[in-house]
């Protein structure tokens, strides 16, 4: 798909500056790469000087950035010009759909609610008692142990893991191979025979709305009460967070 100039700086409330163009504009590249018919991004000062030279037809910029770039490149002025490239992103780049469906090689057990509009790939595993909201999306391989309770928009990538009882939000995103619930690292030594034991792991793992979670990373429930991801954190790959603590809201973990 593409757009003109000034329909892509109204869409991110941005103000044209310099030789604008009709012609089509048909994606986004880095300063270095872009061609004609791209626009690209500034967001880091550091980088100015390959903004002066760079080939797209406009670059994303701060209101206050001064040197416009080459002839024939319009600057795109706004106020936070890196919201306004992961916009400029969302405008080219649309991720694949799926449609509600449920495999034939997915296990559901009965006693589990399934919300409207979801889709379930194959080799998925939905355990006992489970409840996954409205509009959800869970891929292959995906295994939600029983008890679990899923908002609305729930996106699963293959291989993820929930374990049992788990509490999740709304608009919840697990990346492949994330684990959330798993036993935490709690063990106590016998004084005599120096052995350990394990200590159950009986509490809880709730995960607020809007939380994304990336690949290959572990959230532990509590040994007692709750742990808790509050709303919109997001978890990098392969964090691993431990049984009982708490990330705060809005939190970048990394």
């Amino acid at each position: 798909m593409s757009y003109t100039l000034q329909q892509i700086a109204e869409s991110l409330g941005a103000n044209l500056d310099g030789t604008t163009t009709d012609a089509p504009i048909i994606g986004i590249n880095t300063l270095e790469l872009a061609k004609p018919g791209e626009i690209s991004f500034l967001t880091n000062a550091r980088y100015s000087h390959e903004a002066k030279k760079t080939q797209a037809s406009a670059v994303i910029c701060s209101d206050d950035f001064v040197a416009l770039p080459k002839k024939g490149t319009a600057a795109m002025r706004c106020k936070d010009p890196h919201m306004a490239y992961a916009k400029a992103l969302e405008l080219f780049y649309h991720p694949p759909k799926y449609d509600p469906f449920i495999h034939s090689t997915a296990s559901i057990d009965p006693t589990s609610h399934i919300g409207i509009n979801t889709h379930i790939g194959p080799y998925a595993v939905i355990g006992p008692r489970a409840w996954i909201g409205d509009n959800s999306v869970i891929l292959a391989h995906v295994v939600i142990y029983e008890g679990v309770t899923i908002g609305s928009d729930f996106f699963a990538h293959a291989h993820a893991v929930v374990r049992e009882n788990c509490r999740i939000g709304n608009r919840v995103v697990i990346q492949n191979g994330v684990i959330l619930g798993g036993d935490g690292f709690g063990f106590a030594q016998d004084s005599e025979s120096k052995r350990w034991h394990k200590i159950p792991q009986t509490g809880v793992l709730v995960i607020g709305d809007d939380v994304e979670v990336q690949s290959n990373s572990t959230i532990d429930r509590a040994a007692l009460g709750e742990a808790r991801i509050d709303r919109g954190a997001k978890i990098d790959n392969l964090v691993q967070v431990g049984h009982g603590c708490i990330i705060g809201e809005n939190t970048l973990l990394c």
